[in-house]
């Protein structure tokens, strides 16, 4: 009797630590298999819009994967993609887009959203240059009257914008009038207030820091200040490692729906407007 007394005793005992370890499984959340993370290489100005912060967990919601977001220049967004270190990413730079599409490193390239870039700086405008239609003409009263001017210089969609705005105002800025911040674009604006300088931004993110820098728009709706984002897939075959299914699931997302309707409408409560506007399906050159 003593021995059946004890056998169950150890029974129970052996039942009690069998529940007691599972319970202790479920209250640790198990890791997200490798194969369920989507890493986005992306732009500063969508991290600093605030943007992502609204959709990458409803992504995460509908579809079971989570995002891991790489927020750095365009030029190294694109790059981290085209050597497969990324899943998918989502930019603004449609010619160096386009280069890499040529040559078979990314494909399916999707209009998502668009917005513009502004030349901001103090509302004194020492410059003079507000009102201005050309944004090439602009630059180059700066660079003739030496006015301090904060580039991001980090080969992001802005700083190959304004590479090419110096291009056409046929100019190639240096001195120490030119500023080189090698920041993302809410940093970059952070220092062009404090230096009450001038500085070229995307209208989102200025819109999103406009309460910290005491900057003012001073030339806007030049044409070639169109600011448009995309998203692009590496090639699979290029790159078997990367998350095929999770890159594309991503950027189905981006031009669903229900991402175009909150982009339509993201910003307008806070700001006034929209920092952004829809464009899945369009068209570049009707935009």
């Amino acid at each position: 009797m003593r021995w059946m007394r004890g056998e169950k005793q150890w029974w129970g005992l052996g039942v009690a630590v069998a529940a007691g370890l599972v319970l202790g499984q479920l209250a640790i959340p198990a890791p997200v298999p490798a194969a369920q993370a989507v890493i986005l290489s992306t732009t500063t100005s969508t991290q600093d819009s605030g943007l992502l912060d609204v959709l990458v967990p409803l992504f995460q919601k509908r579809t079971g994967y989570t995002v891991k977001a790489i927020s750095v220049g365009t030029g190294q967004a694109l790059a981290l993609a085209a050597r497969g270190e990324a899943d998918v990413c989502l930019v603004h730079a449609p010619d160096a887009e386009k280069k890499y599409v040529s040559e078979g490193l990314l494909l399916n390239r999707r209009l998502v959203m668009h917005n513009d870039f502004l030349i901001v700086g103090p509302a004194g405008d020492p410059a003079r240059i507000k009102g201005l239609a050309s944004a090439a003409d602009a630059l180059r009263r700066l660079a003739e009257a030496k006015i301090t001017f904060v580039s991001r210089g980090d080969n992001s969609g802005t700083h190959q914008l304004e590479k090419k705005l110096w291009k056409e105002a046929e100019l190639d800025p240096s001195g120490a009038w030119y500023l080189q911040a090698g920041q993302g674009m809410g940093a970059t604006l952070v220092i062009a207030w404090e230096k009450q300088a001038y500085s070229l931004t995307d209208r989102g993110t200025f819109l999103a820091f406009k309460k910290r820098v005491q900057l003012v728009p001073l030339v806007e709706k030049d044409r070639i200040l169109l600011n448009i984002y995309s998203v692009l897939e590496p090639d699979p075959t290029k790159f078997p490692r990367i998350n095929v299914a999770g890159g594309k699931a991503f950027a189905d997302f981006m031009v669903s729906k229900e991402a175009q309707d909150i982009i339509r409408t993201f910003g307008t409560e806070k700001f006034g407007e929209p920092l952004f506007f829809p464009d899945a399906g369009k068209r570049e050159e009707a935009l």
